[in-house]
């Protein structure tokens, strides 16, 4: 299994670590990562490792059982297991991430609907909403995004067992994607602290530490993507 470092410190950019072993397709395993896999609507990340004598591009990061593998640039010869490894992070890239996906989070907080579907990129993401009706004024969803943001609210996680999970139906958001349960308890992740909490839903991603890291968003065109299915667009405004 391989240790998720971005889950100890979603802001760490780089670390060292040894090669565990190689997929067939010649991925890189590590015995560590800070480079998320793809999973739950967010993008795995990229960057660079390095070796005695070797260098690659990670170009994608995907789940490899209960571990990561690091899928490298095609044709590039991977390092040998054992190897010593230093990893760096696109952290441009991931930061964008971080910042969309707690966006996302509250996004769901100013529209309390089933989520039936979402995806995350560096300037962009979007959820799919169970909305029979457009919402009448899009200019006031924004608004209340925008201030939630501005509250700067602490962004924290908590873990519950699975038994706790199955108790409280209620804090799963997500009609198509649930929760990775299996492993004895599940990731929450907080916005708000006591009185002030706004959100509360597992979740496996990365997100920034505090709601005014996200900066100022906007609402894309609301699309109609089905009979009961809305998808709203968060843009970055930068």
């Amino acid at each position: 299994m391989t240790r998720l470092l971005f889950r100890e410190d979603a802001y760490l950019r780089g670390a060292e670590t040894r090669v565990a072993g190689l997929t067939e397709t010649g991925a890189v395993v590590p015995e560590a990562s800070v480079f998320y896999p793809t999973g739950g609507g967010q993008p795995g990340d990229t960057g660079v490792i390095v070796w005695d004598g070797g260098q690659a591009e990670v170009v994608e990061t995907i789940k490899n059982g209960d571990g990561v593998a690091l899928v490298l640039t095609e044709g590039t010869a991977p390092p040998p297991v054992g190897a010593s490894l230093g990893m760096t992070l696109d952290w441009t890239r991931r930061h964008a991430h971080m910042r969309v996906h707690t966006a996302l989070h509250l996004l769901s907080v100013v529209i309390p609907l089933p989520v039936s579907g979402g995806a995350i990129a560096a300037d962009k993401g979007r959820l799919d909403f169970d909305m029979p009706d457009a919402p009448e004024d899009k200019q006031a969803l924004e608004d209340a995004l925008n201030a939630l943001i501005a509250r700067d609210l602490p962004v924290t996680e908590d873990w519950i067992t699975d038994a706790e999970l199955a108790a409280n139906p209620g804090l799963v958001k997500t009609m198509s994607v649930m929760p990775p349960t299996g492993q004895g308890r599940v990731r929450l992740v907080r916005i708000g602290a006591g009185a002030d909490q706004v959100d509360l839903q597992p979740c496996g991603g990365t997100h920034v530490a505090r709601t005014g890291e996200i900066g100022p968003v906007r609402l894309g065109k609301i699309e109609k993507k089905g009979r009961q299915n809305r998808r709203v667009t968060v843009l970055l405004a930068d």
